[in-house]
């Protein structure tokens, strides 16, 4: 399979893919990582282990949280394509999808996504023209076919079958069926909101494919200047911003918003309380935040679902992984379906979201 993900973190895309997947990369190029052949189920089996989808499990990745967190998506068995002009690899990838459809009925949307690593100076250009000569000879051929296609990615944790073409560089692509997304996207930004932080919380509800509501309530660790607070409040959350520095833009005087000038590690809901959420968006050595966040308030059931950014500035994130995926760790141990990403507006950070499971 080949699998994408930020540009610039395609080592530890593969040391991800190595050292934790037990899988074996062949090819890395900006933004990408190639695995070797005959581990192409993997990406489809994390993948159901996150839905809850009946699939097989894979030897080496044991859990449901053994999805990829550096990765963005996966093409399942993708096949290689080169050309020297636009009309070549427009044809070639034609000639891949009609021959693959062999009889297959196509009546309802189908994902028909174009990608590559956009840094390279040009590159957008050539993929937008040889997807519009795609796009022309699959109307000759195939127009009810031509018309079901839309552009959208597939949703977080599930796979999809359509068709997805990679550009590695000018000449050369890769075109898959079937592609496994993992939830990342670029979101819109708000002239309200008081910082960039505010597209993290909003990408990482699409992995979690849940969102605050009106009513439900929000605690904020860690909140100034108010990204996230202001995410859930315009939502109709009511939230409690716990932070000791001043709230900016739409959170500084939302009428959902109450802020406490307190610090997050001394935060806790009174006796018997919980919230529905848990933000928590520290600068602080990340296993400081697993031990003294995450583990009391998913132990004692403070919260119901959570979204948490850890920082691996300082830390190797690889081990960070591997911490976070331990037999004793609070994820697996209270929130088993969690889900651990590199979102696309993260850095050098991890966002992990989940539910809190319910005690018996």
């Amino acid at each position: 399979m080949l699998l994408t993900c930020q540009t610039g973190f395609e080592s530890l895309l593969a040391r991800e893919l190595r050292e934790v997947h037990g899988l074996a990369p062949v090819e890395t190029g900006p933004g990408w990582v190639r695995v070797a052949p005959g581990s192409d189920s993997a990406a489809g089996e994390s993948s159901a282990r996150a839905t809850g989808a009946s699939r097989p499990q894979h030897a080496r990745t044991g859990g449901a949280m053994s999805d990829f967190a550096f990765a963005h998506l996966a093409l399942l068995a993708p096949l290689e394509v080169r050309g020297t002009s636009v009309n070549a690899l427009a044809a070639r990838v034609g000639e891949f999808f009609v021959g693959s459809l062999q009889g297959e009925p196509v009546t309802a949307a189908w994902p028909c996504v174009w990608l590559g690593p956009l840094e390279t100076v040009g590159l957008s250009r050539r993929i937008a023209a040889v997807e519009d000569e795609f796009a022309r000879s699959l109307r000759r051929r195939l127009a009810r076919v031509a018309r079901l296609a839309t552009p959208g990615l597939p949703r977080g944790g599930s796979v999809a079958r359509g068709l997805f073409v990679f550009f590695s560089d000018f000449g050369r692509a890769w075109v898959a069926r079937e592609a496994v997304g993992y939830g990342q996207r670029r979101m819109a930004d708000d002239a309200q909101a008081p910082s960039r932080s505010y597209l993290k919380i909003e990408e990482a509800y699409g992995v979690l494919d849940r969102e605050p509501q009106a009513g439900e309530t929000v605690c904020d660790l860690g909140a100034a200047p108010g990204g996230w607070s202001y995410s859930a409040a315009k939502r109709g959350a009511r939230v409690v911003a716990v932070d000791n520095g001043p709230l900016k833009g739409g959170a500084r005087y939302h009428p959902h918003l109450e802020h406490r000038r307190e610090d997050a590690f001394g935060f806790h809901p009174p006796a018997g309380g919980a919230f529905d959420w848990l933000f928590c968006d520290l600068v602080e050595e990340p296993h400081h935040v697993l031990r003294n966040i995450v583990a009391p308030w998913l132990e004692r059931g403070w919260c119901r679902r959570f979204v948490v950014n850890l920082k691996f500035g300082r830390v190797d994130p690889i081990a960070l992984l591997q911490t976070l995926r331990a037999p004793d760790s609070p994820l697996i141990r209270h929130a088993p379906g969690a889900r651990i990403r590199h979102l696309y507006h993260d850095r050098e950070e991890f966002t992990v979201v989940g539910e809190v499971e319910e005690r018996g």
